[in-house]
């Protein structure tokens, strides 16, 4: 499935819808280059779940739990994990128990497109704006907004 987002109204629009559709459990798995908008849309999913204030990414801490929404959610970033074995040393496992993971580089982190939770998007740049290439897992099956 393809979504096109022509600017960043659109993305931050798309980043809600993608929120109201999210359970726990549920696995948002972003994949793009640099600059691709990876965190602006982790961003719009957090808003979107009720976080009001900065969303800092997560480049350096790696993972920035967030315990104020309607469930729990964290957003990592794996950019700088050199084996997906640090994810585990990370304690990925406990911070996901009950709650939602937006993974930026997720294959860093070995992946997660294998779990029937996991919505993967790939962001692409398309003239002032962005692709979307969605990869729905089982349990997403007639749940991604368009």
């Amino acid at each position: 499935m393809e979504i096109m987002l022509p600017d960043l109204a659109a993305m931050e629009r798309w980043g809600m819808a993608l929120a109201a559709a999210l359970r726990p459990g549920d696995v948002v798995a972003l994949n793009g280059g640099l600059g691709a908008g990876k965190t602006t849309l982790a961003r719009a999913i957090i808003a979107g779940l009720g976080h009001e204030g900065e969303v800092p990414s997560p480049s350096f801490a790696i993972i920035e739990p967030y315990e104020d929404l309607r469930f729990p959610l964290v957003h990592a970033d794996f950019y700088r994990l050199a084996d997906p074995s640090e994810a585990e040393e990370l304690g990925l496992d406990e911070y996901r128990e009950g709650g939602v993971l937006i993974a930026e580089w997720p294959q860093m982190a070995g992946g997660f497109a294998h779990e029937p939770g996991c919505l993967s998007i790939t962001l692409e740049t398309a003239d002032d704006g962005r692709r979307a290439i969605v990869e729905p897992g089982a349990d997403w099956l007639g749940r991604v907004p368009c």
